[in-house]
C-alpha cells in the first residue's frame, strides 16, 4: 500500500518537521516515537537514542476497524507518542486511528525521508589553520563533510548529491565562491556530489588512485595524487594517499590542522577493509591500512585534528559538537592504533557490521557505471553507513 493510499484521518492531526524532533532529541527530552513501518525496514535502520523510546507496530496492524487489544497495549497513553513511517502517509493515517481513541499523538512530516534530509553545518572551532572550517552532518546515516572558506573562496570535501544545491546555496550566503568538490575515495553508502556540483562550475577532484577501479568519468575531473595541494584563500588542502578501506582512499590535510580521513580513520574507530574487493581482499586491505595508519596519520603533530567521512552511534562528538578530535587523543583512547600489525588485522576482522544497504548499487553509480535519477540516488542511500571496522567504538578500549 502507497503513502497516497491511505485515506485521510477524520480528526485532525498534527505534523512535526525532522528538525524540531531533533532539537528535541538534542535536547535530551523524553521521546516516545511509535515506527509504524515493516519490522524489516525498523530492523535495519530507525531513530534511536539515549532518551528515545521506540516503539515498532508495522501500519497494517491498524488497518482494521477493530484493531486488536494487544496493539494497543503497546503504546502508551500517558505521553505524547510521535508516529512515523517511510514518507508520511501511513503515520498521518495510523496517527488518526490513535487520536479517535484518545491518544496524545502527532506523525513526523515526510517520515524517515523527511529525518534523511537534514542536514546541519556545525564550526570546527579547534581548528587553527586559515579561514573557517565548517563539518557537514547527516544524523540520519552518519554522513560527514568539509566546507572551508577564507578570503572569498571555499571548497568542500566529500560532498553529498543530495544536498549539491545546499553547497551552492551555503557558499552564497557566505559570500564566497566554491572553488573545489573533493572526494576521499569511491563511497559505498551514499551517491557522491562531486560531478553534479562539476557541473554547475565547480571544479571536482577525485583521487587519481581510484581511476583504476573503472570511474568512467575521470577525464571530465581532475585527479589528484599524494602531495597535491589546492589552494583555497590563505589556506592550502594537500592531498595525502591513505589506502586500505579502498585502494583509492586519499585524505586531505587542510592547512595543516585537520586531515580529512575519508572512511580512514574516525574519531570512535578505524575503516572496515572488504567493501572493495571482499572477505577475500580484506586481510590484505586492512595491513595496507595499518601502514597508512602508521606511516601517514599517526606520523603527523599530535594536534593535528582528524575528521573522518561518517560517524556512528557509537561516537561522542567533541565540545563544539563535531565529530572532530586530535590524533594524540585518539592514539591514547583507540588500542588499535599502538597494535601491531597482525594483531590491527585481526580486529578489524573480527567484528565487521553488515555492510552498507545497496552498496554495491552505490558504487556503481560512483563510478559512474550506473545512472539514477535525483529520488533514485536519495532512495538508495537511506540508511546507516556501516563503514567502520566495528559496530560498537573502539575509543576508551
Amino acid at each position: 500500500m502507497n503513502a497516497d493510499d491511505f485515506p485521510t484521518p477524520d480528526v485532525d492531526v498534527e505534523s512535526v518537521d525532522p528538525e524540531s524532533l531533533k532539537d528535541r532529541i538534542d535536547a535530551g527530552e523524553d521521546v516516545t516515537l511509535l515506527d509504524a513501518r515493516m519490522q524489516s525496514d525498523y530492523d535495519e535502520w530507525r531513530i534511536d537514542g539515549e532518551n528515545v523510546t521506540s516503539i515498532n507496530v508495522p501500519y497494517f496492524e491498524f488497518l482494521e476497524d477493530d484493531i486488536d487489544d494487544d496493539v494497543l497495549d503497546q503504546i502508551p497513553d500517558d505521553r505524547e507518542v510521535t508516529v512515523l513511517c517511510a514518507k508520511g502517509g501511513a503515520s498521518e493515517y495510523v496517527a488518526g486511528t490513535l487520536a479517535e481513541r484518545g491518544y496524545d499523538v502527532d506523525h513526523l512530516e515526510d517520515g524517515m525521508n523527511g529525518w534523511a534530509s537534514i542536514y546541519e553545518a556545525v564550526e570546527v572551532e579547534r581548528y587553527d589553520g586559515a579561514g573557517t572550517l565548517l563539518q557537514y552532518q547527516r544524523p540520519s546515516s552518519g554522513c560527514l563533510g568539509y566546507l572551508l572558506y577564507d578570503d572569498g573562496e571555499a571548497a568542500i570535501i566529500d560532498p553529498l548529491r543530495a544536498f549539491t544545491d545546499r553547497y551552492l546555496e551555503d557558499a552564497d550566503d557566505l559570500g564566497v565562491e566554491l572553488q573545489y568538490a573533493l572526494d576521499t575515495h569511491v563511497h559505498a553508502d551514499h551517491i557522491s556530489g562531486v560531478r553534479e556540483l562539476d557541473d554547475d562550475g565547480v571544479e571536482g577532484v577525485i583521487p587519481e588512485a581510484a581511476v583504476d577501479r573503472g570511474v568512467t568519468y575521470a577525464d571530465e575531473l581532475t585527479t589528484a595524487t599524494d602531495g597535491d595541494t589546492f589552494d583555497v584563500g590563505d589556506a592550502t588542502i594537500e592531498a595525502v594517499y591513505t589506502p586500505g578501506h579502498t585502494t583509492g582512499m586519499t585524505s586531505y590535510l587542510v592547512d595543516d590542522s585537520l586531515l580529512a580521513t575519508g572512511d580512514g580513520l574516525f574519531v570512535e574507530s578505524v575503516a572496515r577493509p572488504d567493501l572493495e574487493e571482499g572477505d577475500d581482499g580484506a586481510p590484505d586491505a586492512a595491513r595496507m591500512l595499518y601502514e597508512s595508519l602508521q606511516e601517514r596519520v599517526l606520523t603527523l603533530p599530535d594536534d593535528t585534528l582528524v575528521g573522518g567521512a561518517h560517524f556512528s552511534d557509537a561516537a561522542e562528538p567533541a565540545a563544539d559538537g563535531t565529530y572532530t578530535a586530535p590524533i594524540g587523543e585518539l592514539v591514547d583512547e583507540m588500542d588499535a592504533l599502538t597494535m601491531d600489525e597482525q594483531a590491527f588485522v585481526d580486529l578489524i576482522l573480527s567484528d565487521m557490521p553488515p555492510r552498507p544497504a545497496n552498496y554495491e548499487d552505490i558504487i556503481a553509480t560512483n563510478l559512474g557505471q550506473n545512472a539514477v535519477d535525483d529520488e533514485e540516488a536519495f532512495t538508495l542511500e537511506l540508511g546507516p553507513n556501516n563503514c567502520a571496522a566495528s559496530q560498537d567504538s573502539l575509543a576508551g578500549d
